[in-house]
C-alpha cells in the first residue's frame, strides 16, 4: 500500500511539473493574445491553464484583468480575489482587484484593495491615482487631489493623473486649478480622452463655450460613439442658445445611450424651450424611473407642471428636489418664482421664502470690498442694467423707454446682456446704451471684477427670481447701490439689495417692512414701450352683437381661482367669447387643457378661442377683436396690461394681497381707471358686467384711452424715466452722506 501511495505522489508531481512546462508556453501566449486585444483566445488559453493549475497566480491576474476589459466586472472581481488569495503581496493583483470593485461600484471595497497595493509598493503612481478616482467617487475630494498629487511625484509625466487630478479639482469648483491640469495632461497626451472631457466640462463651468465645444469634437473624433461627451456637448450649444445643435447632439447620445441622463436632461430641457411639454415630461420620467433622488428632474418636472398652470404640483415637485437636496439654487428660486402664481398666499410666507434664498445660497458668496469711490453727490453716475433679457421678450418692453430717455449727460448706461440670444431687440437695447458687455460668457467672478473695473455706481437688477437671474451676482454687492426693478417687482430677500423700484398700489405700507430691501416708489412698477403704428379699432361688440372677453397673458397665470370666476362671468353673459393668447398655445398639450378646464366649468368649447405665437405688430391687431381684456390672479398681467390699455382696451381687475396680485390694479389705476380695478371676486364680476352693458361708455373709453397711456407719467417713457433718475440720485445723495459721515 505505501508503494500505491508512494506511486500516486510521484505521478501528480510528474503531472504537476508537465503542467507547469506547459504553463510557460501557454501564459506568454495568453499574454501576447491579451496585449493584441484577442480577449477570447487569451481568456481560453488562461482557463487552460488552470485546468491543472487552479492556483496559478499568473493565470488568475491575466484571466481576471481580461474579464475586466470585457466589462465583465463580477467574473473578473471573483478571479481577481482568488489571484489575491495566492498571492497576497501581488500590488499589481491588488491594485487590479481595486478597479473592478470601482467599476461595479464597490468603493470602499475598492479603497480598501489600492491601500493594500500602496503599502506593498508606496511607489505605484497608477494604484495611486486610482485611489484618487476611488476617493472621489467617495466625495472625499481634498484626500483624492493628495492622492492625485503622489503620483505625479512619482511619475511627473503621468497624463492620466493629471486628467484624473483635474476631475477631482472641478468637482470641488476649483474650475481655474482643474483647466490647468487638463493642459498639462493633454500636454502629455494630446489624445487623452478624459483630458479632452475634462477640458469641455472646464470651459463650460468658465462659461468658455467656444473652448468647450473644440474640446468635446477633438474627444469624439476620438471616439465618435462616446455618448457622455455628445451630451456635454449638446449642454454647451444649449448654452449658447443654439438648440438645433444641442437637440442633435442630445438625440445622438440618446441613440448610444438610451437612458444616459444628461441627454435626458438635455432634450427635455431643450423640449420645454420649445414648448413639447408632452415629450419633456416622458423624459423626465425616464429619469425618475432610474434614479428617484435626482433632484434635477423633479425641478424639471415641476417646470413641466407650472407651464401647465398647476401650481401647487409644481411646488410639491420643487420640495422633492429640495428634500434630496435644500441647497439646490435651481429649485430654490423655482419655488420663489411659482408661489407668486399661487392663490392664497401672503406677503409674509413670499418673503419668508426669498430670505431662505439668500440663507442657503447669497450668504455664502464672497463679497470684496468696493475701493475708494469718487463721492461727489452731483457728478455723472454710472449705471449698469443686469438682464438676460435684452432681446426678444415681454420684460425688454418694459425696461426700453427707460434706456430710451436717460439723460445721457448724468447718466453713463452700461448694458450686461446675460443671454447668448441675439435679435433685432438685442440691437436696438445696444444702440441705447454707452456700452455693452456680453455677461453671459463670464462667470459671476469675472464679472464681478468687470462690474468693479467698469466703476458702477448703481447696478440694477432686471429680473429677479424670474429666468436667466443673475442674483448670485448681486449677492457678491460690486456695486455700491443696488436696485431690483421691471423684470420682477416682487422683492428679492437679497439684504444687499438696496432699493426695489415699486408703487404705492404695488406694495402698501403696511408690508413694506417684509422686504429685504426699501421700496421707492414710482408712477406705476412698470412702463412699456409705445406700441407700433397700428390703426385704431372700433368697439367689436357693436359690429358682433357680443361681447368679446380677451387674456394675453402666459398660460401659467391661468388659475383655478380666476378660470371659475371667468366661466361665471360668460355664463353671465350670454354669447360672449374669450380670446386667449400666448406662445404656449401653439402647444396642443396647453391649448386643449385650457379649452377642457373652461368646458368642465359649463363653457362651450367654441367660446374659447386661443391664439398662438405672432409678431408684435400681429399680436398688438389681435386687441381689434377684444371688448373687454381680464386680469387673472393671483399673478397679475404687466405687460399684456399696458399692451391693452395701449391698444384702448380697457382692462378689469381686482387687488389682492401680494405684489403680484396687484400689480395689474396698480397699472389700470396709474392711467385713472380706478373704476376698472375690484377689490373682490363679486367687484370684479360686477364691474365687468356693468360695463358690458355700457356699449357707449366703453366705445368712448376705446377712442380716448391711447392717448391717456401715452400723457400719463406712468405710461409715457420721456416722463417715467424722469422719476427713475431722481430716484437713482436720491440713492446717490444718501449713499454719498452716509460715507462721508460714517
Amino acid at each position: 500500500m505505501q508503494s500505491s501511495v508512494g506511486s500516486r505522489a510521484f505521478q501528480n508531481a510528474r503531472l504537476q511539473k508537465r503542467a507547469k512546462k506547459q504553463a510557460d508556453v501557454l501564459l506568454p501566449a495568453a499574454v501576447k493574445a491579451y496585449r493584441e486585444g484577442r480577449h477570447p483566445e487569451a481568456q481560453a488559453l488562461c482557463q487552460q491553464i488552470l485546468q491543472d493549475l487552479p492556483q496559478h497566480f499568473g493565470a488568475l491576474h491575466l484571466l481576471g484583468v481580461s474579464e475586466r476589459d470585457c466589462g465583465r466586472f463580477d467574473q473578473a472581481v471573483r478571479v481577481l480575489a482568488r489571484a489575491t488569495e495566492v498571492d497576497p503581496r501581488s500590488a499589481e493583483a491588488q491594485s487590479d482587484l481595486g478597479l473592478s470593485l470601482f467599476r461595479l461600484g464597490r468603493y470602499d471595497e475598492a479603497r480598501t484593495r489600492y491601500e493594500r497595493a500602496i503599502g506593498l509598493q508606496p511607489n505605484f503612481p497608477t494604484a495611486l491615482t486610482n485611489l484618487g478616482n476611488t476617493l472621489m467617487s467617495l466625495s472625499r475630494f481634498e484626500e483624492a487631489i493628495t492622492a492625485h498629487d503622489r503620483a505625479i511625484a512619482l511619475k511627473p509625466g503621468y497624463g492620466d493623473a493629471h486628467a484624473n487630478r483635474g476631475m477631482a479639482l472641478l468637482l470641488t469648483g476649483r474650475y481655474e486649478d482643474a483647466g490647468q491640469s487638463f493642459d498639462r495632461a493633454l500636454a502629455l497626451q494630446p489624445r487623452l480622452l478624459t483630458a479632452l472631457f475634462g477640458k469641455g466640462l472646464v470651459s463650460m463651468n468658465l462659461r468658455n463655450f467656444d473652448t468647450a465645444v473644440a474640446a468635446l469634437t477633438s474627444a469624439l473624433a476620438i471616439n465618435p460613439t462616446a455618448a457622455p461627451a455628445l451630451a456635454q456637448r449638446g449642454r454647451a450649444y444649449q448654452e449658447q442658445g443654439k438648440f438645433a445643435e444641442a437637440e442633435a447632439d442630445f438625440d445622438a447620445a440618446l441613440a448610444l445611450e438610451p437612458l444616459l441622463e444628461d441627454a435626458l436632461r438635455g432634450k427635455a430641457t431643450v423640449s420645454l424651450v420649445r414648448g413639447n411639454i408632452a415629450l419633456a415630461t416622458s423624459l423626465i420620467d425616464k429619469m425618475l424611473a432610474q434614479n428617484p433622488k435626482q433632484e434635477s428632474a423633479w425641478t424639471l418636472l415641476g417646470v413641466c407642471s407650472a407651464m401647465q398652470g398647476d401650481i401647487a404640483t409644481a411646488i410639491a415637485d420643487y420640495d422633492r428636489a429640495l428634500a434630496i437636496n435644500p441647497d439646490y439654487e435651481d429649485a430654490i428660486t423655482k419655488k420663489i418664482f411659482a408661489l407668486d402664481f399661487l392663490p392664497d398666499v401672503g406677503v409674509e410666507r413670499l418673503q419668508a421664502e426669498r430670505r431662505h434664498w439668500w440663507e442657503a445660497i447669497g450668504s455664502r458668496l464672497p463679497r470684496l470690498p468696493l475701493g475708494e469711490r469718487n463721492l461727489d453727490p452731483d457728478r455723472r453716475l454710472v449705471v449698469g442694467y443686469v438682464s438676460s433679457d435684452f432681446r426678444e421678450h415681454s420684460a425688454a418692453l418694459g425696461f426700453l423707454p427707460i434706456l430710451r430717455h436717460h439723460d445721457r449727460a448724468k447718466f453713463e448706461i452700461v448694458a450686461y446682456s446675460c443671454s447668448p440670444t441675439r435679435d433685432a431687440k438685442t440691437e436696438l437695447c445696444r444702440s441705447l446704451v454707452d456700452r455693452w458687455v456680453e455677461a453671459w460668457q463670464l462667470t459671476d467672478d469675472k464679472l464681478d471684477e468687470q462690474i468693479r473695473a467698469d466703476k458702477i455706481d448703481i447696478l440694477v437688477d432686471l429680473s429677479g427670481h424670474s429666468a436667466g437671474h443673475r442674483l448670485t451676482l448681486f449677492a457678491r454687492k460690486p456695486a455700491p447701490i443696488q436696485v431690483s426693478a421691471v423684470g420682477s417687482v416682487t422683492g428679492t430677500g437679497l439684504p444687499v439689495m438696496d432699493y426695489l423700484l415699486a408703487d404705492a398700489v404695488t406694495i402698501p405700507a403696511a408690508v413694506r417692512h417684509l422686504f429685504a430691501e426699501k421700496i421707492y416708489d414710482l408712477p406705476s412698477l412698470i412702463t412699456i414701450e409705445p406700441p407700433p403704428p397700428i390703426p385704431p379699432s372700433p368697439l367689436p361688440m357693436l359690429r358682433n352683437g357680443h361681447v368679446t372677453f380677451g387674456s394675453f397673458n402666459r398660460a401659467d397665470k391661468f388659475s383655478e381661482p380666476t378660470l371659475t370666476l371667468w366661466s361665471k362671468l360668460m355664463a353671465a353673459t350670454p354669447g360672449s367669447m374669450i380670446v386667449v393668447k400666448n406662445h404656449a398655445m401653439n402647444d396642443p398639450l396647453l391649448r386643449d387643457g385650457l379649452i377642457a378646464r373652461f368646458v368642465a366649468h359649463g363653457i362651450a368649447a367654441e367660446r374659447v378661442r386661443c391664439v398662438g405665437k405672432t409678431s408684435r405688430e400681429e399680436h398688438l391687431a389681435t386687441f381689434a377683436d377684444i371688448d373687454i381684456a381680464l386680469d387673472p390672479f393671483p399673478q397679475n398681467g404687466g405687460i399684456s396690461t399696458w399692451e391693452a390699455l395701449q391698444m384702448g382696451v380697457p382692462v378689469v381687475t381686482k387687488l389682492g394681497s401680494t405684489p403680484s396680485a396687484r400689480a395689474g390694479g396698480a397699472i389700470v389705476k396709474a392711467v385713472g381707471l380706478d373704476a376698472w380695478v375690484a377689490d373682490d371676486d363679486e367687484g370684479y364680476l360686477a364691474t365687468t358686467l356693468k360695463f358690458c352693458s355700457r356699449p357707449g361708455e366703453l366705445a368712448a373709453l376705446r377712442a380716448e384711452l391711447p392717448a391717456r397711456v401715452l400723457n400719463s407719467a406712468a405710461g409715457n417713457g420721456a416722463l417715467y424715466t424722469q422719476h427713475v433718475e431722481q430716484g437713482y440720485r436720491t440713492f446717490w445723495h444718501d449713499y454719498c452722506a452716509r460715507a462721508t459721515t460714517g
